[in-house]
């Protein structure tokens, strides 16, 4: 009898797959997560920084490329880790608003994505010199790799509007460390196991995934400039 009460009161209050997921989607928290994750990941792109990366480490072992991709990284880990935490004291001391930095940012997210769209590194990430320099250096994993190739302007002001947006609360900033992260560790696994990614995907693989992500970075830069005018108060938004 115990058994079967504690069964029944177990069903009654057990909540169903729907009503889990539909709150989840609800979520703003989650909401917040999926957009910090997706917007820094779409901006430090390993895929994109693929060619760049096996022309750097063209002649070197297996070894040598993942410590260059741990540093790379690990340094594009720190960076973006550091304007997080940093964020607010940021906005604070330059006395700079976060409608400003949406605008801002939309801006170069926007240029970003057409290059991407294009199937091609912004220059806002890496120019040809630099690319260069980074092939001549004997080890290139914290500059140019580490920043700006991974860690530039792009996904620096991305972290910047996300610390705005999450306006102190210390569970979306956890959320955006924890991006942060997890993109750092995707590099990682990425850039040291390049040579691998680039035969199975092919050129062709990386330039469509490219593409893809650099159209929905596009949408993401208007999405940006929109709120960053709503914020003004230029425009207003629509109700739901």
């Amino acid at each position: 009898m115990v058994t079967l009460a504690m069964f029944h009161m177990l069903h009654t209050t057990m909540m169903p797959p729907e009503v889990f997921f539909d709150g989840l989607k609800h979520s703003a928290y989650v909401r917040f997560s999926v957009l910090a994750l997706s917007s820094i990941f779409f901006l430090v792109d390993p895929f994109a920084a693929l060619p760049t990366f096996l022309a750097v480490t063209a002649g070197a072992d297996g070894d040598r490329r993942r410590r260059m991709a741990r540093k790379a990284s690990i340094t594009a880990w720190a960076v973006l880790s550091a304007f997080a935490v940093a964020g607010q004291l940021i906005f604070h001391l330059f006395g700079i608003t976060l409608a400003a930095f949406e605008i801002a940012g939309g801006i170069i997210l926007l240029l970003i994505g057409l290059d991407m769209l294009n199937a091609k590194r912004s220059e806002t990430q890496e120019t040809g010199p630099e690319a260069k320099a980074a092939a001549a250096k004997e080890d290139a994993g914290i500059v140019p790799l580490g920043i700006p190739m991974l860690a530039g302007p792009g996904s620096i002001t991305s972290v910047m509007v996300l610390v705005g947006q999450a306006g102190g609360n210390w569970r979306l900033l956890a959320a955006i460390l924890a991006a942060i992260a997890i993109t750092a560790a995707v590099c990682y696994l990425v850039l040291g196991n390049s040579d691998r990614v680039a035969s199975a995907l092919g050129e062709t693989g990386i330039r469509i995934l490219v593409r893809i992500m650099g159209l929905l970075l596009v949408a993401l830069a208007v999405q940006y400039f929109v709120n960053g005018m709503v914020d003004l108060g230029v425009v207003t938004r629509p109700l739901d």
